[in-house]
């Protein structure tokens, strides 16, 4: 896992070769005024804004989740939001079988910590980082980047 400012997202464009494609579209569009929905940016990119309202810690935690195919970039648009996460090594009670289709797998297990996205920050969550988001009181506007591995 990495949490980092957008200012700094160029350091990492060498963890994977559609990185730089990734925070270049970052950088080229008002975040803050794309719509909702999923976009097929490129082959190995997915473009997911999502706008809403946060959910508790024990609403969250349903969706405890790690992806074997692909890579997150998750960035915070207006916020904060609260993340939950755990290496998927210590997960030890999935939650339901992986979909392949939907590439996620969930667990029951309990975070080992939380970490808070304040506007203008991102997280990159790699396969083996299980994850929830949306925790918050307030709205939450995101980007998510699916990266195919």
């Amino acid at each position: 896992m990495i949490v980092d400012s957008l200012n700094n997202a160029a350091k990492y464009y060498g963890l994977h070769p559609a990185f730089e494609k990734a925070f270049q579209f970052l950088k080229e569009n008002d975040l803050a005024n794309l719509a909702d929905g999923v976009t097929q940016y490129t082959d190995d990119l997915k473009i997911i804004v999502n706008s809403g309202n946060g959910n508790s810690k024990e609403q969250s935690l349903v969706h405890f989740e790690c992806h074997d195919k692909n890579i997150d970039i998750q960035v915070c648009v207006t916020g904060p939001e609260t993340y939950a996460w755990k290496p998927r090594e210590k997960c030890v009670s999935p939650n339901g079988d992986y979909s392949d289709e939907k590439d996620v797998r969930f667990f029951f297990d309990q975070p080992d910590m939380f970490f808070e996205l304040n506007p203008g920050q991102f997280t990159i969550l790699f396969p083996d980082d299980v994850h929830a988001a949306m925790i918050s009181n307030g709205k939450i506007k995101k980007i998510v980047i699916k990266v195919k591995i």
